[in-house]
Protein backbone atom coordinates (compact mmCIF):
# COMPACT_ATOMS: atom_id res chain seq x y z
CA UNK A 1 0.00 0.00 0.00
CA UNK A 2 1.42 3.15 -1.06
CA UNK A 3 0.17 6.20 0.55
CA UNK A 4 -0.43 9.51 -1.32
CA UNK A 5 1.71 12.78 -1.35
CA UNK A 6 -0.70 14.59 1.08
CA UNK A 7 -0.74 11.60 3.06
CA UNK A 8 3.22 11.31 3.35
CA UNK A 9 3.41 15.13 4.30
CA UNK A 10 1.07 14.63 7.44
CA UNK A 11 3.79 12.57 8.79
CA UNK A 12 6.41 15.83 8.94
CA UNK A 13 4.71 17.59 11.25
CA UNK A 14 4.76 14.42 13.67
CA UNK A 15 8.67 13.41 12.54
CA UNK A 16 9.54 17.57 13.91
CA UNK A 17 7.80 17.32 17.12
CA UNK A 18 10.32 13.57 17.64
CA UNK A 19 13.34 14.24 16.32
CA UNK A 20 14.33 17.62 18.24
CA UNK A 21 13.89 15.49 21.59
CA UNK A 22 16.13 12.40 20.40
CA UNK A 23 18.48 14.73 19.66
CA UNK A 24 18.40 16.59 22.56
CA UNK A 25 18.48 13.18 24.94
CA UNK A 26 21.88 12.49 23.25
CA UNK A 27 23.59 14.94 24.99
CA UNK A 28 26.51 14.93 22.26
CA UNK A 29 27.82 18.59 21.72
CA UNK A 30 31.06 17.32 20.33
CA UNK A 31 33.23 18.22 23.86
CA UNK A 32 32.43 14.82 25.39
CA UNK A 33 30.74 13.90 28.52
CA UNK A 34 31.67 16.12 31.56
CA UNK A 35 31.33 15.20 35.34
CA UNK A 36 30.21 17.88 37.92
CA UNK A 37 33.18 18.61 39.79
CA UNK A 38 33.08 20.95 42.79
CA UNK A 39 35.09 21.43 46.74
CA UNK A 40 37.23 23.63 48.38
CA UNK A 41 40.41 25.36 48.57
CA UNK A 42 41.77 26.39 51.40
CA UNK A 43 45.46 27.94 52.44
CA UNK A 44 47.16 27.12 55.84
CA UNK A 45 43.47 25.44 56.70
CA UNK A 46 41.41 28.60 55.89
CA UNK A 47 39.41 29.24 53.26
CA UNK A 48 40.83 30.74 49.70
CA UNK A 49 38.88 34.26 49.76
CA UNK A 50 39.30 34.35 45.79
CA UNK A 51 41.01 33.00 42.83
CA UNK A 52 41.17 30.77 40.11
CA UNK A 53 41.27 26.87 40.15
CA UNK A 54 42.35 25.48 36.91
CA UNK A 55 42.10 21.62 35.54
CA UNK A 56 44.96 20.85 32.72
CA UNK A 57 44.61 17.57 31.65
CA UNK A 58 47.47 15.27 31.47
CA UNK A 59 46.13 13.28 27.98
CA UNK A 60 46.57 15.05 24.77
CA UNK A 61 43.20 14.68 23.81
CA UNK A 62 41.55 15.72 27.26
CA UNK A 63 40.34 19.63 27.68
CA UNK A 64 40.86 22.12 30.37
CA UNK A 65 38.51 23.16 33.07
CA UNK A 66 38.44 26.13 35.63
CA UNK A 67 35.91 27.81 37.78
CA UNK A 68 35.99 30.58 40.18
CA UNK A 69 37.22 30.32 44.04
CA UNK A 70 34.50 32.23 46.03
CA UNK A 71 34.85 32.00 49.91
CA UNK A 72 36.57 28.81 49.65
CA UNK A 73 34.12 27.07 47.04
CA UNK A 74 34.23 26.32 43.18
CA UNK A 75 32.44 24.64 40.66
CA UNK A 76 34.53 23.40 37.03
CA UNK A 77 33.61 24.94 33.77
CA UNK A 78 34.57 22.71 30.60
CA UNK A 79 32.27 24.66 28.14
CA UNK A 80 29.06 25.99 29.91
CA UNK A 81 28.58 27.39 33.32
CA UNK A 82 29.12 25.34 35.67
CA UNK A 83 29.12 21.61 33.12
CA UNK A 84 32.12 19.70 35.05
CA UNK A 85 34.62 18.25 33.32
CA UNK A 86 35.55 15.17 31.37
CA UNK A 87 36.93 12.17 33.39
CA UNK A 88 40.53 11.74 33.47
CA UNK A 89 43.97 13.05 35.28
CA UNK A 90 44.29 16.29 35.74
CA UNK A 91 47.54 18.92 36.88
CA UNK A 92 45.62 21.58 39.05
CA UNK A 93 47.00 25.21 39.41
CA UNK A 94 45.31 27.98 41.73
CA UNK A 95 45.76 31.38 41.24
CA UNK A 96 44.80 33.82 43.77
CA UNK A 97 45.88 37.72 44.20
CA UNK A 98 44.69 40.39 45.92
CA UNK A 99 44.14 43.48 43.63
CA UNK A 100 43.77 47.24 44.97
CA UNK A 101 41.23 48.66 42.72
CA UNK A 102 40.85 51.63 44.77
CA UNK A 103 42.78 53.90 42.48
CA UNK A 104 41.48 52.46 39.01
CA UNK A 105 37.47 53.03 40.31
CA UNK A 106 38.21 56.71 41.84
CA UNK A 107 39.51 57.69 38.51
CA UNK A 108 37.16 56.42 36.89
CA UNK A 109 33.86 58.46 37.96
CA UNK A 110 31.47 56.12 37.68
CA UNK A 111 32.56 55.07 34.14
CA UNK A 112 35.34 52.64 33.13
CA UNK A 113 38.60 53.21 34.31
CA UNK A 114 41.93 54.39 33.13
CA UNK A 115 43.80 51.21 31.23
CA UNK A 116 47.11 52.52 32.87
CA UNK A 117 45.47 52.56 36.10
CA UNK A 118 44.24 49.21 35.26
CA UNK A 119 47.73 47.73 34.33
CA UNK A 120 49.48 49.23 37.90
CA UNK A 121 46.65 47.66 40.06
CA UNK A 122 47.54 44.34 38.55
CA UNK A 123 51.31 44.79 38.56
CA UNK A 124 50.83 45.74 42.39
CA UNK A 125 48.89 42.58 42.93
CA UNK A 126 49.90 40.75 46.05
CA UNK A 127 49.87 37.03 45.98
CA UNK A 128 47.58 35.35 48.29
CA UNK A 129 49.17 31.81 47.87
CA UNK A 130 52.92 30.79 47.31
CA UNK A 131 53.63 31.26 43.45
CA UNK A 132 54.54 27.44 42.90
CA UNK A 133 50.09 26.79 42.57
CA UNK A 134 50.07 29.06 39.61
CA UNK A 135 51.89 26.83 37.44
CA UNK A 136 50.27 23.35 36.67
CA UNK A 137 54.14 22.12 36.74
CA UNK A 138 55.06 23.05 39.58
CA UNK A 139 51.84 22.87 41.78
CA UNK A 140 52.17 19.42 42.91
CA UNK A 141 48.65 19.42 42.45
CA UNK A 142 46.65 16.63 41.12
CA UNK A 143 43.08 15.24 41.22
CA UNK A 144 41.29 12.40 39.33
CA UNK A 145 37.51 13.13 37.69
CA UNK A 146 35.44 10.43 37.84
CA UNK A 147 32.37 9.47 35.94
CA UNK A 148 29.69 10.87 38.27
CA UNK A 149 29.71 13.83 40.68
CA UNK A 150 33.10 14.53 41.68
CA UNK A 151 34.37 16.74 45.57
CA UNK A 152 37.33 17.38 45.24
CA UNK A 153 39.59 19.56 48.13
CA UNK A 154 42.68 21.16 48.42
CA UNK A 155 44.57 22.40 51.61
CA UNK A 156 47.38 24.45 49.97
CA UNK A 157 49.89 24.17 52.77
CA UNK A 158 52.47 26.83 54.21
CA UNK A 159 55.69 27.12 52.45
Amino acid sequence: MSLSPRARLGFLPLLALLIPPAMAGCGDDGYGRRHPVYGTVSHKGEPLERGRITFTPTAPEGRPASGEIRDGAYELTTVDPDDGALAGSYKVSVMAVAVDDSEVLANAGGGVGNQMDVIRANQAAVPLIPPKYQLADTSGLTAEVEEGSNELNFDLPAE
